[in-house]
């Protein structure tokens, strides 16, 4: 399925993978085609193919999704080492969540609950290490919600971490970008995620549904700021480099 920008445009479009029939891109989608970029989307796990080239792509993202990268249905292996599509032809690549952690396996890392049985989710800290902070400027807090989390394979370097998950963000070589928390949720999202996933509120580490909420109008501005600037970084360098205008007004009803 193609999304169009409202205006007309020369950029190629973006490649985003779902993982669930309503399933949405959300504020990463809204933020994409405000940039300009159409919006090709496929969804592997109802049978979509994933093209043998991005070269009529100006990159991929691969979301999140209620399945472990460790899955063994065959389209989680098949996104897995798909992968290696923008990987070795340089494309801008970003992996959200179980996007993030699918790159890490590529990559021969590994993917796997805390040993504890700790979760996120809800609203936790990160904090930017160094090479993060050369990069930009990071949120302090940011919205999760999982139970596994990744290894740092050899030549991936952390930009970001958190507490009960050490590993929030990574980059590997210039393209290619994961983080483990959800910056894509607007407020309707969240809504829904409060309602179909409050069985998990019991896990340890988890927070109540209405602190997810009250979460969002205390942390929800700054990290949206984030994700604007991000999403730049990851497919747009000059523009990121030229000028980092926060989008006032991208929310979502």
């Amino acid at each position: 399925m193609l999304m169009v920008p409202n205006r007309r445009t020369e950029k190629q479009p973006i490649l985003v993978v779902l993982h669930q029939e309503r399933s949405s891109p959300g504020r990463v989608g809204q933020m994409l085609t405000e940039k300009g970029y159409p919006l090709d989307i496929r969804r592997p796990v109802l049978g979509d193919p994933l093209p043998d080239t991005l070269a009529g792509h100006a990159g991929a993202v691969i979301f999140g999704g209620p399945m472990s990268a460790n899955d063994p249905e065959p389209f989680v292996k098949t996104e897995i080492d798909w992968i290696s599509v923008p990987l070795k032809e340089n494309k801008p690549y970003l992996g959200i969540c179980l996007g993030a952690q699918m790159m890490v396996k590529n990559l021969g890392g590994n993917v796997g609950p805390d040993r504890e049985g700790m979760t996120e989710i809800g609203w936790y800290p990160i904090r930017p290490t160094a090479h993060g902070r050369l990069l930009m400027d990071w949120p302090s807090m940011v919205y999760h919600f999982h139970r596994e989390g990744f290894d740092v394979p050899r030549g991936v370097k952390l930009l970001a971490e958190g507490d009960a998950y050490p590993h929030q963000a990574i980059r590997y070589g210039e393209n290619a970008w994961g983080v483990q928390f959800h910056a894509e949720l607007t407020r309707a999202m969240m809504h829904s995620w409060v309602v179909r996933g409050a069985s998990r509120f019991t896990m340890p580490n988890a927070q109540q549904g209405r602190e997810h909420l009250e979460g969002r109008m205390i942390f929800d501005a700054p990290l949206r700021a984030w994700l604007w600037n991000f999403l730049d970084l990851v497919f747009d360098k000059p523009a990121f480099e030229t000028a980092q205008p926060v989008k006032p007004n991208l929310e979502s009803v």
